[in-house]
Order: structure tokens, then sequence, then C-alpha cells
């Protein structure tokens, strides 16, 4: 029997991989379930897998946990370290699907077990992709990607040589704005960004995928998980998001991952890797699918692609800025504080403005160093849209 935990429970990929793992309960042993606000699914979700541990990330939501919890043998906890703790629980893999920057710490505490992570949580790699993989070496760990951009990506490479790769191309859906005129995307409303033409996922990374900067996370994420120079890597749009990723080799072979968009795919290839088992999805019918398109992404469009290659070549702390500012100026778009065209460009100002100060940039990469960046970040993104609102 497998010890697992999933960090992020509450979330789509956490609610995914519960419904494969309690599609065979008896093969796994819940050690810990997280999650946020959404107090009664974490609890419910405990007790139906039998957790060990259900811990929400407020603290002044432990009393309703507890009595969600009532007459379980499930332990009820809330904070930010108690999520840490439950992270650290001995086990033999863990899913990361964490959003945000709030993801890194219990990441690196799950890997310093020595166990699997299943990273969801692209912020990890994006902030801090250097220190994630020098843990899971240090601590004999693995890390495993569950984006399917990456998953697609991993299978592809299976048994073949790294110094065979000559590129390698992740595609993008285009999000809810791929096909509207540029000049209105300045008038583009919350629910209309929060509304994503083929996935089911979260308002975060719905919107971060109408806006691109969920691709450019995974641009600088490809860059740290497998190792290729930033000019090996490009984006395609692919209405279609059946092919999620394709591997070009030096004689010329592409090798595309084709499959429906459906993410318990990804979560269970890293569930179960490196076996390959039944799973729930639908099989595709190329016949009636019919045709397959793709185009090349609009740097005009979408912006966060151009700031993501910058990002690379500056390499450092940069990732940690990047994602905070990004995060920041999402946060004020949901808020109807700023326009969703303003976010590249509130990103943009703090970059500019964080790396004339090439001590932060520069610094090294500890935890300790990642959090302050990303602070610093936040701030800055704070008084760039203070500046422009006066």
């Amino acid at each position: 029997m497998r010890r697992v935990s999933i960090l992020g429970a509450t979330g789509s990929i956490g609610q995914n991989t519960i419904d494969l793992i309690a599609r065979a309960p008896e093969d796994y042993h819940v050690m810990a379930l997280t999650g946020a606000g959404n107090v009664a699914q974490l609890a419910a979700d405990a007790r139906r897998l039998g957790a060990d541990v259900a811990v929400t990330a407020h603290d002044h939501l432990l009393e309703d946990l507890r009595a969600a919890l009532a007459g379980s043998a499930v332990e009820a906890a809330a904070g930010t370290q108690a999520i840490i703790d439950a992270a650290a629980r001995p086990a033999d893999w863990v899913m990361s699907a964490i959003v945000g920057a709030a993801g890194l710490a219990p990441g690196l505490a799950a890997l310093a077990q020595g166990g699997t992570l299943a990273l969801a949580n692209k912020e990890s790699l994006v902030c801090a992709g250097q220190l994630m993989l020098t843990t899971a070496k240090t601590h004999n760990a693995r890390l495993l990607p569950v984006d399917s951009e990456h998953s697609a990506v991993f299978q592809g490479l299976v048994g073949e040589d790294m110094a065979a790769v000559e590129r390698i191309i992740i595609t993008a859906s285009g999000g809810a704005f791929r096909d509207w005129p540029i000049e209105k995307l300045a008038k583009a409303t919350l629910a209309e960004a929060s509304s994503h033409p083929n996935w089911d996922m979260g308002q975060r990374i719905t919107i971060d995928s109408a806006s691109m900067f969920n691709k450019a996370m995974e641009l600088i994420e490809t860059k740290e998980f497998f190792g290729v120079p930033p000019a090996q890597i490009e984006v395609l749009v692919h209405p279609e998001s059946l092919i999620h990723a394709m591997v070009g080799f030096r004689d010329g072979a592409l090798m595309a991952h084709v499959g429906p968009p459906d993410m318990r795919h990804a979560i269970g290839y890293a569930l179960h890797w490196p076996e390959r088992r039944n799973l729930p999805v639908e099989r595709l019918d190329l016949a009636q699918i019919g045709q397959l398109s793709f185009q090349a992404p609009c740097e005009t469009r979408w912006p966060a692609l151009r700031l993501a290659r910058e990002v690379m070549e500056t390499g450092g702390l940069a990732g940690a800025v990047f994602n905070a500012a990004k995060e920041a100026a999402l946060d004020a778009f949901i808020a109807e504080e700023i326009r969703f065209n303003e976010m590249a460009i509130v990103v943009e100002e703090v970059l500019t403005r964080m790396s004339a100060a090439s001590d932060h940039i520069a610094g090294e990469m500890t935890l300790d160093n990642v959090a302050q960046i990303d602070h610093l970040a936040r701030q800055e993104a704070r008084a760039v849209m203070k500046s422009r609102a006066g």
C-alpha cells in the first residue's frame, strides 16, 4: 500500500487526483490532504479517503474543519506551518497542487523526505528551479511533471538521449481571447477572462491562460525541468488542445503526445509511473476530429511570452520576481483594479525596476532569499499600479 499526500486537494488538480485514488482505495494510504477555504470539501474528502490529517491554510477556519471532521479519526490542523508539516510527513508520493508561490516551501519539505513529488505547482520551478532540483538530488527524491505539457515532454523522452534533442515545443490553446482583435483586449471583463474554451480549471489559471502568463511560466518550467537552452523551447498555438507537446530530434523526427484535454492523464501517468495503467479518460477518434490546426503565437497579443524569455536569459532570482509580480497583477485584475492588458505592463515594469537593482536578482537561491524577493516584488508591483492609477 502506497502512502500518498495531496497538497492543494480542493483545487481542480487535487480533485482529479482524488478521483483516481478513490477508484482504487485499497492501493493507497492517504497521509495528508491540504486545502484553503473550502473546508467542507476538504473534510468530506478526508473522511472518504480515511486521511490521517486534513489541513486548511486559514487559521480562522480550524474550528470549522474540526467540526466537519467530528466523529472521524482524521486529525485537523490549520496554518502555513501546518501545511509544511503535513508535506513533511513520510510519504511515497506527494501531489504538489497548491496554487502560487505558496507551494514552494511545502514542496521542498516533501522532497526532503526522499519520495516522489508530482509537481503541478509550476511556480516552484519558476521561482526556485535550481533549489528544487538540488533538494531532490540531495535527498534522492524524484520530481515528476504533472502539467500536461511537461508530462507530454517527459513521455516523449522515454528511452531517448537528451543530447539528441533539437527542440521542445509546448502547445497553447490561446485561451479565451485567442480570436479577439488586439485592440479589444483592454476592455476584456473578469467574467470573459475566467471562461476557458477547452479546459475546466480554476479561475486564476484560466485567466493566466487568456493572458498566456500560464504558458510563459511553462516556458521557464521547461528550461528548469529538462535543462534545455531557452532557444530550443518553442510555443505553438493549437486551439484543439489535443497535442500537448512535441519533442524534435536532430534527425528531424518530431514526437507528439496526443490525448484529450483531461488532466487525469498527466496525473495518472505520474501516479502510476513507471507503469501505464487504465485511466478513465476519453479515447480519441481522430477520424471524427478530422483535422488539427496550429499557429505561431503573437507576442504583441501575448507579451508574457517575451517577458518569460527575458527572465530565462537573466537567470538568478528573476523568475521569483516574474512570478510575484504576475500574482500581484492577477490579484488586482480579479479585484477589477486594473485592466486585462495592464497585467503584462505591470510585470514588465517590476522586472525593469528590480533588474536595475542587480543585487536582488543575483542573490543566492535559498528559500529565505526567494521569499524575500517575492515580498519585494509584490511591493514593487503595488507601487507600479498605484503610480499608474495616479
